[in-house]
């Protein structure tokens, strides 16, 4: 599997650990939107996709995140959270799509990592803007548009 394409759009912030997200094509036929580059204790990493877990609440059966200790609706309190996985447990977060090795995992975090530092370089007009405009709209790969820089002058 080769990855065909990387988006990256850079998230203001100087302290936030949150530097940017990606988006990652697959051989030009499946994206993965929502990558995260992350600012961890060991330098920068790529964070996949991930959904908070949700658990039933027993009295009015409403969803509610995993490891609440009261449900957000009728204000009961929840028991113990259902036993998950080592890593699902610890966050309260399941990836939505991941790397199933090691070599693939390294793979997309250089593929993303060079993109992510190939943009941080970039004049500011430049970031984000990979797609092609449309009718005076830039898009940053994301379905978000800004009005073009030309309009603006």
């Amino acid at each position: 599997m080769e990855i065909t394409e990387v988006r990256v759009s850079l998230k203001d912030g100087g302290n936030r650990k949150l530097k940017a997200y990606a988006t990652v094509t697959f051989d030009n036929a499946f994206v993965v939107r929502n990558i995260k580059v992350i600012e961890g204790n060991n330098g920068l990493f790529v964070a996949m996709p991930a959904r908070k877990l949700k658990q039933f609440c027993p009295r009015c059966g409403k969803k509610v995140d995993v490891g609440s200790r009261y449900c957000n609706h009728c204000g009961i309190q929840l028991p113990p959270a259902p036993q998950l996985d080592d890593k699902a447990n610890a966050t309260g977060h399941q990836d939505i799509a991941h790397p199933v090795n090691k070599e693939f995992r390294e793979y997309l975090q250089k593929k993303v990592l060079d993109m992510f530092y190939e943009q941080r370089e970039k004049p500011r007009e430049e970031q984000g803007f990979s797609a092609p405009a449309a009718e005076n709209t830039l898009h940053d790969g994301f379905g978000r548009g800004e009005e073009s820089h030309e309009d603006i002058e």
